[in-house]
């Protein structure tokens, strides 16, 4: 008898562990159109899969790649890094936030470097003592803005002009209307 229950234990056991692979495999698979857009936003972003969180911004963003600067302009004819910024929000967050880079800075709450998240804004002072320039945080300090040489582009906070024109980064607060818990008052952009 202790044998049977032991030899069905075994069996079960089996079963439960084959089980558990094939759902952690189907999760993990290549054919599962998330993963294989984290893995194509990776690849063409240089941005490790483990940090493509958001496939929404990350599709955007490669929407606009490209597009060229334009002061003022909010279209794919022509775009600053504000509207830039405010396209990603709106588009993606369903979000308005303000129309040019030191009034968006008035609406984030300040955050590390290090703790940045995608979604999170950059804001560098360039050659001037106020905020001249926002981007959008994408993971391994990489982010997307609209570049006045080169338009909208994804580029690398550990180069050395933006390492040495970095501000801040900052994270959206909650919209003033909505009612405010105990918990955290920022704007989750996961």
């Amino acid at each position: 008898m202790k044998k049977i229950l032991l030899v069905v234990c075994v069996l079960l056991g089996g079963v439960s562990l084959n089980l558990h692979a094939q759902s952690t495999e189907k999760n993990n698979s290549p054919e599962d159109p998330d993963n294989l857009a984290k893995e194509y936003f990776s690849q063409i972003m240089g941005i490790a899969a483990s940090a493509t969180t958001n496939t929404k911004l990350y599709q955007f963003v490669y929407d606009w790649i490209g597009t060229p600067y334009r002061l003022g302009g909010k279209t794919k004819r022509g775009i600053d890094c504000s509207k830039f910024a405010y396209e990603v929000y709106e588009k993606v967050f369903n979000t308005s936030i303000g129309n040019n880079s030191r009034n968006i800075f008035t609406q984030v709450d300040p955050v590390n470097k290090s703790e940045l998240k995608p979604g999170d804004l950059v804001f560098f002072k360039i050659r001037s003592r106020s905020i001249t320039h926002v981007g959008v945080y994408l993971g391994d300090n990489k982010f997307a803005h609209a570049s006045t040489s080169r338009g909208v582009m994804i580029s690398n906070l550990d180069e050395a002009y933006w390492r040495r024109y970095y501000y801040k980064g900052g994270r959206m607060l909650k919209a003033q209307n909505e009612p405010k818990g105990e918990e955290d008052e920022v704007l989750h952009l996961n």
